[in-house]
């Protein structure tokens, strides 16, 4: 990763910004929303298309023949999504309280959310197992703390982790890799960066990136991940500012 690059871009972004006209701005968030709630969803099996997402979520228009959990999901995750810009935008710091939020709205009308689980769990074909009992109430406590004090990390590789550490976790029962998503999001809005997508063609390389950090505690290959995403998000906008000129 090379964060000084990066960091460039960001900062020539900012600088920018206002050149770009307010409707084609408007028009490629509202995409990106569109965009991230249908990947997100997709990587956990929800099988609505781009398109039908659309539908649901811009035409309020149910989808024959889908689920209505497959429903709820992608309504759940818009809602989701603007409360955490809620937050950002009162930039509030990333709390126990906003996560469980987050989870809770995920959930709507699904299970009850943002409560942490009590029963012992397994990821499907992961290699590591989720702690259990006081380990993993001890863990999670760990992580809210940590998010505090993880000084030597850049904010792109912090926001690599939060999502990496919190569903090596899995605090909850359902739902922890939209909300770790949601989560990695939320730093790097709150350090000024674009929010990134994972496409769902990516999910083995994304799998194997969390893989490595959880059986490893080898965080480079997500954070770099993360950084890839990222500044292909910023080249992305940047082109609309080249051609103001």
């Amino acid at each position: 990763m090379d964060f000084e690059r990066i960091l460039a871009k960001k900062i020539k972004y900012e600088q920018n910004k206002s050149q770009i006209d307010s409707v084609t701005l408007s028009s490629y968030e509202k995409d990106f929303e569109l965009r991230f709630t249908h990947n997100s969803t997709a990587i956990e099996g929800n099988t609505l298309t781009l398109i039908e997402t659309k539908v649901v979520l811009e035409d309020g228009v149910s989808i024959g023949g889908k689920e209505l959990r497959e429903i709820y999901e992608v309504v759940n995750h818009k809602k989701a999504y603007e409360y955490l810009k809620k937050c950002i935008v009162e930039n509030k710091p990333l709390t126990e309280s906003i996560v469980k939020d987050l989870h809770a709205i995920l959930t709507e009308n699904i299970i009850v959310g943002g409560i942490y689980r009590n029963q012992e769990v397994r990821i499907s074909g992961a290699g590591f197992t989720p702690p259990a009992g006081n380990e993993m109430y001890m863990q999670i406590k760990g992580f809210y703390e940590d998010l505090k004090y993880k000084t030597a990390l850049n904010p792109i590789e912090l926001a690599a982790w939060a999502h990496a550490e919190f569903v090596r976790i899995h605090p909850f029962i359902d739902g922890n890799g939209r909300t770790s998503r949601l989560l990695m999001n939320y730093q790097l809005m709150i350090q000024g960066f674009l929010p990134v997508s994972i496409d769902k063609e990516k999910r083995l390389d994304y799998y194997n990136a969390l893989e490595q950090y959880a059986v490893n505690d080898d965080l480079q290959p997500f954070a770099d991940f993360v950084a890839e995403l990222e500044e292909q998000q910023l080249d992305e906008y940047l082109k609309l500012v080249l051609r103001r000129y």
